[in-house]
Parts: structure tokens; C-alpha cells; sequence
């Protein structure tokens, strides 16, 4: 697993469409249900798109990633945030360079958070099983683990719907994918267009970006949460505290320790 280089620089562009609220509104309704936490590391946290309203509303964060680009664009942002902004009292972010497979803190954390299917992205079963006890190990006792994936029905669907294409006036870009079915594993190539802040003539650069996925069937997951160490594994889907059907698209995950 490679960490993201010049894709760091767009993709908060690119993403800007994502759901960051509907997360934000599915931990805070687990939290409600299984303990709300003063302390949570963001597992695999990007451009801190989920870390930095969690530490403006109060929360202490360890923002964990393996890229060090995307840190650099989430710790920029932290500093840009208005003090206005920020509650009195704690509302802070620390960034760490860290794999999600062996992360470790100063101190267990009350919560931990993986989302953006950032597990997907651990395409053998042995690091998936590693990032699970990295959790384990980093939370307190009684601390809960959120997390979703795709299930596999959505990397077929991608497979099936592909190619994707965007053509924006800032940046555009070609997207296929390749699966195999057996392992339900699917390569992204993805031939990004975008504008070159820095010249005058408001040229594009081009770059080439391959991102790999992998999806697991559920009843593993939860045997593999179970065998590093959690006592209570809950499944969700979609956004919803509601159990998963064959149809559900993303699937959500609570482990407490």
C-alpha cells in the first residue's frame, strides 16, 4: 500500500462531494449509543476532512496517516481554522505519520475511526487482521472502533459501471477499473487533469494515479474483530444504525473493546 503523492494536491477537490456530514452524523449517533468519547484517533485521516470538525467541536484527535502530503494539506488546513471557530474548552488535532496496520499513541483513546473505506484499501487479510489489533491496542477498555467498507457488491458495480470521466474547468479525469472477481479486488487507473496553480497561462499538469481495493465478506470481518480482541461486534449500513441487507452498498462496523 503506497501512500498518495500528487493526488494529496486535488483531492479535496475531487472529494468535495463526499458525505463528511453523514459521517459525522453516524459516529456521533454510535457514540450516543455505546459511550462518547473525549479522545479519538482518526485512522487513515486524509486531508483531516473528518478530524478537523471533531476537534472544532470539542474532541482531542490524533489525526493518523501514512502520507505525509496528505498530512502536510490536513495540518495547513488545521492552522488556517479560525480560534473563533474552535470551542474553549479541549478542541485540538495532533497529525501523525503512522500506519493504521501498527499505530501507536502515548495513551489508549477513547474512540477510534476509520472511514472513507479506508480499510479497502488493506488488500490482505493478514494487515487487515494486524490494523484490527493495532485498534485493539490503542483504545481503552470500553472503547468502540468505527469503521466502514465497501461491500463487494460495490466494487463489482464499479467494474460494471466503469469508465468514469469529470471535466471541471479546474481538473478532470479518466477512470477505469479492473476487477478480480475471485478476490474481489479492483485497480483503479485514474488519469487526472488539473490546473497548475502556479502558471500564469492556467495550464493543466497530468498525472497518473492506481488505487487497489479490496473487499471482505462481512461475516469474516466481524470474526476478525472478534479474534483480535473485541467483545462486541455490531454491523450497519449505509449510514444508518439499521443491520446490512444483500443490497447495502457501504457497510459499517462497531467493535467494542
Amino acid at each position: 500500500m503506497r501512500a498518495y503523492r500528487q493526488f494529496a494536491g486535488v483531492y479535496d477537490r475531487l472529494m468535495e462531494d463526499m458525505p463528511y456530514p453523514d459521517w459525522i452524523r453516524f459516529m456521533r449517533e454510535c457514540w450516543d449509543r455505546y459511550g462518547i468519547p473525549e479522545t479519538v484517533a482518526d485512522l487513515g485521516c486524509g486531508t483531516g476532512s473528518l478530524a478537523i470538525p471533531l476537534a472544532k467541536s470539542g474532541f482531542t484527535v490524533f489525526g493518523i496517516d501514512l502520507s505525509a502530503d496528505m498530512l502536510a494539506i490536513a495540518r495547513s488546513k488545521w492552522d488556517e481554522t479560525p480560534q473563533q471557530a474552535i470551542r474553549p474548552r479541549a478542541g485540538s488535532v495532533r497529525w501523525l505519520q503512522q500506519d493504521m496496520r501498527d499505530w501507536e499513541l502515548p495513551q489508549p483513546v477513547d474512540a477510534a475511526i476509520s472511514f472513507c473505506d479506508c480499510l479497502n484499501y488493506l488488500t490482505e487479510e493478514e494487515d487487515v487482521e494486524a490494523a484490527f489489533r493495532a485498534a485493539y491496542r490503542g483504545l481503552k477498555p470500553g472503547g468502540a472502533l468505527l469503521f466502514d467498507v465497501h461491500a463487494p457488491l460495490t466494487l463489482r458495480r464499479y467494474a460494471e459501471e466503469q469508465p468514469f470521466t469529470l471535466d471541471e474547468r479546474d481538473v478532470g479525469y479518466i477512470w477505469t477499473s479492473e476487477l478480480d472477481d475471485e478476490r474481489v479486488e479492483i485497480r483503479h487507473h485514474l488519469t487526472i487533469f488539473a490546473r497548475d496553480e502556479s502558471d500564469r497561462e492556467g495550464r493543466f499538469v497530468r498525472f497518473e494515479e492506481v488505487h487497489q481495493q479490496r473487499a471482505y465478506d462481512p461475516d469474516w470481518i466481524a470474526s476478525a474483530l472478534r479474534a483480535a480482541g473485541f467483545s462486541r461486534v455490531d454491523r450497519y449500513a449505509d449510514f444508518r444504525l439499521h443491520e446490512p441487507t444483500e443490497q447495502s452498498e457501504r457497510l459499517f462496523f462497531a467493535a467494542v473493546k
